[in-house]
């Protein structure tokens, strides 16, 4: 297995991590009455998401953030496997693709001012620099 695809394994297992870590205090939040159901908005009282703590739903959003960043990344480290394209660059931009969405988690959830915008942005250029990478 390539760097990238241990890298894109990894960030999915991370995703996983993010899930668990949103619904556990979601669930406890909302209550099984709530998040059992089919969540329809009008016997809800309105979308679930507005009825979370403020930590909660920054949780659920940064969770979201990385199925959106996953998709790009996902694409970057199979094109590279595909086309044999991986080199020493790609896996540095994989690893570090990994390393800021951890640490995004925890800037979303505590509000790391303007932090949380520079990690997400080093994420995203390693994952641009990637499929410039495998057009090269």
């Amino acid at each position: 297995m390539t760097p990238e695809l241990t890298a894109l394994t990894l960030a999915a297992l991370l995703q996983v991590f993010q899930i668990a870590l949103m619904a556990v205090p979601a669930n406890l939040e909302l209550g099984q009455g709530k998040t059992l159901g089919p969540r329809d908005r009008d016997r809800l009282g309105g979308d679930l998401r507005d009825q979370l703590s403020t930590r909660t739903a920054r949780l659920h959003r940064a969770m979201s953030n990385h199925f959106e960043g996953l998709i790009l990344f996902a694409v970057a480290c199979v094109v590279l496997a595909i086309a044999d394209k991986s080199s020493a660059l790609t896996t540095a931009c994989a690893y570090a693709y990994l390393l800021a969405r951890v640490l995004y988690i925890p800037a979303y959830a505590f509000g790391w001012v303007p932090w949380r915008s520079l990690i997400w942005a080093i994420g995203y250029l390693a994952t641009t620099l990637m499929l410039i990478a495998a057009l090269t």
